[in-house]
């Protein structure tokens, strides 16, 4: 039987122009070639069914079509006799998808990365897809300072029609940055100017920062750092005239060269107010940040112009536009500059909405808010409601928006976004023993149990030391004014023989209630009453003042406490603070018809104070003070003690103060004095991560006796380096303390850590 044939190609290009064949109706469609697809598939994209009349014009259209699916090298059409035949060559399939050399890479990123853009395993091979593959395989090298990797490509043909993908890549060495030039710096050493740059020369570490590999984003935001330098040191005419990157022939040291020309240095002339003045001048010009006769500074200016805007803000002119237009004095050197304000018109809030919470109840976030809906925008509300919600602890990030509402000039919506982190946590440990044979012990707390807002928390504890079981529960707003109420109960077997502590044993049982009343923005006052039943037990071993205790007072007690406090927090956040203080006043004291006779009382001060983008300052006091009145002593199981974290770092947990002169053993005191500085900032190399947060400190602390008197020449210090990290398996937090003045029975442990478990 004759057959006539039209060529793929010729046929999707000339079908038009001239006629391969008389048309016939279609009696049978037959499709040869095919070993992976499936003939229906190919049935599907032919213009033409069976018992339909075959013309050259659907003809080309079918090999248009199947050429366009990208499964077939190659389409031809042949007629046997009324059977249209279908011959196809299939596009190979990958088998497989090699590296070879691969080090600055994951595999499996590299191949999720190849498959999002169609290079996979068991997909139609496509060498425009594998070229393109490689050229940007070879970019991401170059970006990490790999410019002299080489990457070679090869495909191998396979048995049933596929083919092998093989990368050989030669990495090479990282090029480096073997020198940073700063051409044209006179007022200011090459030094000071490159102190301010994140890329730098190869050190200590930049193993781990890589800020010795050229960064084309890094470089720019480092030549942004050095305009600012000189803008904020009165040069307002400082430019950047060129930047020289060049690299050498082994394509292994970078050189960067930056010309400048730093102008003459500008002082303040005058600075004036115009436009809408809403508020009195006086009050305006009290928010100036730099004054006439001091050195230009762009951020003083930045700063005056914010200030002003915030103002305005918190009359409600969300939109004012705040400008400083400068007159400059080039003979003079001198710049005067006028604000211009223009209010706008007066906006109020439509909405609160919030955003992010998956867990945690919309109205656990409203009701930190102190931006009201349907009232006048007002920025320090604003900025106050977000604080406020980042203090609650629930959530690792909250940012804060205010657009506009779409077809209003007067209007803006408040979007609160956050996001959720765990909060709960739990301390969980386990271990065996000669002596104390199997030991199981743990706590766990929910901080936002079921979104509610509401904290609740369970102890288990069997060590010998401290057997403890105990409940806890606190709902912060008990009422809708914000009065917080809180139970606790607890069980405590308590047999120090393994402390440094003086031996004793206790057993207690108590209950309490507390209430917190908010009487301030960041004020609040609390008040409990609890009752506690202790029985103590002491042998020929504990020191000899806790066994005058229990002969003079007795093996038993039962205690009603009445406690109370007071506390102002101004903390910008309560994951990573940066700015603002805590103030903390608290005590308990035994009440009738109880059998002890004690007061304690405590107070602490922290503030933060922000050095700059990176550093904070932290500050700490505390000071206790304990006592017996009526007839009787302060229990000494209620004693302060001091040392470790918390406290003094580098010596061991609750070894400073007085000591019993038979066993050595440290006794606590009735009075404890702490203070505590370090120097707070972000983990090298992690950019705006908070998660890890380093810290240099110093560190002060002692407790006295009854009857010793405070003396500041005893206090012991130490100082070290810390490290906090909320990691994925919870807060954990170390240091490294060296005691700078220690005495020959204090007891060290220069590295102490802590550690739990959020989920």
């Amino acid at each position: 039987m004759k057959k006539k044939s039209i060529a793929g190609l010729v046929a999707a290009l000339f079908a038009g122009a001239a006629l391969a064949f008389d048309p016939f109706v279609v009696r049978d469609i037959r499709v040869e070639g095919i070993q992976r697809t499936e003939a229906g598939t190919v049935f599907s994209y032919l213009p033409v069914k069976v018992g339909e009349t075959m013309t050259d014009e659907k003809a080309a259209q079918a090999i248009k079509a199947l050429f366009a699916t990208g499964f077939f090298k190659d389409v031809r059409l042949e007629i046997d006799g009324a059977v249209l035949v279908v011959i196809l060559e299939e596009r190979p399939a990958v088998a497989a998808i090699e590296f070879v050399g691969l080090k600055a890479f994951k595999k499996e990123d590299l191949l999720k990365g190849l498959r999002e853009v169609g290079l996979a395993e068991s997909r139609i091979f496509d060498r425009a897809l594998l070229e393109k593959a490689e050229k940007e395989l070879k970019r991401q090298y170059l970006s990490m300072g790999h410019y002299a990797a080489e990457i070679t490509t090869t495909v191998t043909p396979l048995e049933r029609n596929r083919v092998g993908i093989n990368f050989a890549i030669d990495e090479g060495q990282i090029a480096k940055i073997r020198q940073i030039n700063i051409v044209g710096a006179a007022a200011f050493s090459e030094k000071d100017l490159l102190d301010e740059f994140v890329l730098r020369t190869p050190g200590l570490l930049t193993w781990y920062t890589k800020n010795d590999q050229y960064s084309k984003q890094k470089l720019a935001g480092d030549l942004e750092k050095l305009r600012s330098f000189y803008l904020d040191r009165g040069y307002l005419e400082f430019t950047i005239d060129s930047t020289q990157v060049s690299i050498t022939p082994d394509k292994r040291d970078i050189y960067i060269s930056i010309s400048i020309t730093e102008g003459e240095k500008y002082k303040i002339k005058s600075v004036a107010l115009a436009g809408e003045l809403l508020l009195p001048e006086e009050e305006l010009l009290k928010l100036v940040r730099t004054r006439p006769g001091e050195d230009f500074s762009r951020e003083k200016i930045t700063q005056t112009t914010k200030a002003i805007s915030d103002r305005l803000g918190n009359e409600g002119y969300a939109f004012a536009n705040v400008n400083a237009v400068p007159e400059i004095d080039k003979a003079a050197r001198e710049v005067a500059f006028t604000i211009l304000l223009d209010p706008g018109r007066r906006t109020y809030v439509r909405q609160v909405n919030v955003t992010g919470n998956i867990r945690t109840r919309d109205e656990v976030v409203r009701r930190e808010m102190r931006q009201m809906e349907a009232s006048w925008y007002e920025s320090d509300k604003i900025n106050k409601s977000r604080a406020r919600v980042d203090k609650l602890g629930y959530f690792d990030e909250v940012t804060v928006e205010t657009p506009p509402v779409p077809g209003t000039t007067d209007q803006v919506d408040v979007n609160i976004n956050v996001k959720e982190k765990p909060t709960g946590s739990a301390m969980i440990g386990a271990g065996f023993s000669s002596s104390e044979k199997f030991i199981l012990s743990g706590s766990v707390q929910q901080q936002n149990l079921f979104g509610s807002g509401k904290t609740v928390g369970v102890g288990l504890n069997t060590s010998k030391i401290n057997k403890v079981y105990s409940f806890s529960y606190t709902d912060p707003y008990y009422t809708i004014d914000g009065v917080s109420r809180g139970f606790d109960v607890y069980h405590r077997n308590t047999d120090t023989t393994s402390l440094s502590i003086g031996y004793y044993g206790a057993r207690s049982t108590g209950a309490a209630v507390r209430y917190g009343l908010p009487i301030g923005e960041d004020d609040s006052i609390t008040v409990g009453l609890g009752v506690d039943a202790t029985r103590l037990r002491v042998t020929t071993a504990s020191p000899q003042r806790y066994r005058d205790y229990v002969r003079d007072f007795g093996d038993s007690s039962t205690t009603l406490l009445a406690n109370a406090g007071w506390a102002k927090d101004t903390l910008d956040s309560r994951i990573y603070p940066t700015a603002g203080t805590v103030w903390k006043v608290g005590g308990e004291m035994s009440i009738p018809p109880g059998s002890q006779r004690y007061y304690k009382a405590a107070v602490q001060h922290q503030r933060y104070i922000a050095l700059g983008r990176n550093l904070t300052l932290a500050v700490n006091g505390e000071f206790g003070l304990a006592n017996g009145f009526g007839g009787k002593q302060l229990p000494f199981f209620k004693n302060f003690y001091a040392g470790g974290i918390g406290s003094v770092r580098g010596y061991e947990s609750s070894s400073l103060g007085p000591v019993d002169p038979t066993t050595s053993e440290r006794l606590g005191g009735n009075k404890r004095l702490v203070a505590n500085a370090e120097l707070l900032f972000p983990m090298p190399g992690m950019g705006l991560d908070k998660s890890v947060r380093l810290g240099a400190f110093l560190d002060a602390g002692q407790v006295w006796g009854y009857g010793d008197k405070i003396s500041l020449g005893t206090l012991r210090y130490s100082a070290g380096l810390s490290l906090a990290w909320s990691s994925p398996l919870g807060p954990l937090k170390f240091s490294l303390g060296h005691p700078l003045n220690k005495k020959p029975n204090d007891k060290l442990q220069r590295l102490q850590f802590q550690m739990g478990t959020t989920f």
